[in-house]
């Protein structure tokens, strides 16, 4: 029976976050346990599953599954090496097999390796063979490079912003690898580089004018020979050379259909480029804000401290801002400060403690802040996720009362794309008068849809979309908006695999 097999490497990266990310950061499933892990969760390697588990004349072939427990900061040299090399040696462990999932991210970054997930599928050709075909499911936020697509037979992408078709992208990509398995198709894959980095409402898949490109692409996928079809916008925080957006479009042996698609795809997103921005409300006019709401629930949206973004987490200046202007109502915050935490083990659950809250892991940015707090509730850390169900691993974490604020610290940054970190540690954020949400956009029902006020805030921090402020050093230039008067030269490039 043929053999496919399955593998997963996943890591979205700060450039400007100081902390590198390590192996330790990395939750490691091998063999079976990557099958028996992902057929729980509603993530990609999940969605494959559901398309390869009711087949009875197929085999499964599960390899390793190397995901971060979020994102984070650049690896570092010798934990890439360590990551990569499990990755690869478990391919070469493998039997020979007649197709291959991998479940990448597009958004990794190394020491030494700008293009982590370009090396693993060059290396992965290499391993397997020029003949066995590569389907690779991404995140929207990818940088996609060349060498990405020349190693891959075809590519799916995410089509929602916020993300909630992790489980459906891995099933499109499970589909269509089975149909090139069975001689139907033979993809061609066509992209246009567009010279933005964009951030915003205008990214919301469901309302933003994103929305209008997403359509399309679509569209294509449900026509007569469309493959797979999407954009990449990139992770703006990740500063490599090839760092822009992407338009991208498989079709069936069709470049010259591919090739026009992608163009009119890269053409309709120049198109709104320039709303694709967040209006920022400064630090103090944010608080402000907050005091003055006296009805219902004022939610500060700290994007620029967002660990999901590959932000340290450790930012205090939401609630140093809160503290300066007075605030008396009620307000919910999370941070990472491993100090705190350990502190708040020492002591227990009821004690008060004298701590410093933020600046533990970025103390250059954020400025250790003085508090006095009663240690309300201890745990583990491990929590799973409100949408996909993945597993959290904060470390040791501590719920502190901080006078009117109440803080949720944790050892490790974890993504806080949901509420799952309120809620495991009984946190009902509606609740309160304010919440600090340390995530640029969170699903609409989980905040912005009861929110009395809701409020992007420009404040300081490894993921902010004030891009200016941050320090490409990398990417190549001229790029929108970090320079003025971008020009706009669509040009298609030409990807098929011959076989």
């Amino acid at each position: 029976m043929p053999k496919i097999l399955v593998a997963e490497c996943r890591q979205e990266v700060s450039s400007f976050n100081p902390v590198a990310s390590h192996y330790g950061d990395f939750i490691i499933f091998r063999g079976a346990d990557l099958l028996t892990y992902h057929r729980r969760t509603r993530d990609e390697t999940g969605g494959a599953c559901s398309v390869f588990d009711p087949l009875s004349d197929i085999v499964l072939v599960p390899t390793l599954s190397a995901r971060a427990i979020t994102s984070g900061g650049t690896l570092a040299a010798a934990d890439w090496q360590r990551v990569a090399a499990e990755f690869l040696d478990a391919l070469r462990a493998a039997p020979p097999v007649d197709g291959v999932y991998f479940s990448l991210h597009g958004a990794m970054s190394s020491e030494g390796e700008d293009d982590p997930e370009g090396y693993l599928l060059q290396e992965a050709r290499k391993i397997l063979g020029e003949r066995v075909p590569i389907v690779v499911s991404l995140d929207l936020h990818g940088i996609l490079t060349d060498r990405m697509m020349m190693h891959s037979d075809a590519i799916v992408v995410y089509h929602t912003y916020p993300h909630v078709d992790f489980f459906e992208t891995g099933a499109r990509a499970a589909k269509l690898l089975l149909r090139i398995m069975a001689g139907e198709v033979k993809p061609v894959m066509a992209s246009v580089a567009v010279p933005a980095l964009v951030r915003g409402d205008e990214m919301i898949t469901a309302t933003g004018s994103i929305r209008h490109v997403i359509q399309a692409a679509q569209a294509i996928e449900a026509s007569a020979g469309g493959l797979s079809a999407g954009m990449f916008w990139g992770n703006p925080f990740t500063d490599v050379p090839d760092l822009r957006s992407n338009s991208l479009v498989v079709t069936d042996g069709d470049a010259e259909r591919a090739g026009r698609e992608a163009a009119n795809l890269a053409d309709m997103f120049w198109e709104y480029h320039e709303r694709m921005r967040v209006p920022l409300t400064s630090l103090a006019d944010a608080a402000r804000i907050a005091c003055e709401t006296t009805t219902g629930t004022t939610v500060l949206v700290d994007a620029a401290d967002a660990p999901s973004s590959g932000a340290s987490g450790d930012s205090n200046a939401m609630l140093r801002a809160l503290i300066d202007a007075g605030y008396k109502g009620r307000a919910l915050l999370p941070i990472v400060d491993p100090p705190a935490v350990a502190a708040a083990f020492k002591a227990g659950v009821g004690a008060t403690i004298d701590v410093t809250l933020g600046g533990a892991l970025d103390p250059a940015r954020y400025t250790p802040l003085p508090m006095k707090a009663r240690v309300r509730m201890l745990s583990d850390g491990d929590h799973y996720g409100e949408t996909t169900r993945a597993l959290f691993r904060a470390g040791h974490t501590a719920v502190l009362a901080c006078g009117n604020h109440t803080i949720i610290a944790t050892t490790r940054p974890v993504s806080l794309y949901d509420r799952s970190l309120f809620y495991a540690h009984g946190q009902d954020p509606q609740r309160f008068d304010c919440v600090v949400v340390k995530s640029p956009h969170c699903e609409h029902h989980m905040f912005k849809a009861w929110a009395a006020r809701y409020v992007d805030v420009d404040a300081p921090g490894a993921t902010s979309a004030n891009l200016k402020s941050l320090g490409h050093v990398k990417t190549k230039r001229p790029v929108f908006p970090l320079d003025g008067n971008v020009a706009y030269k669509p040009k298609v490039k030409i990807f098929q695999r011959k076989g």
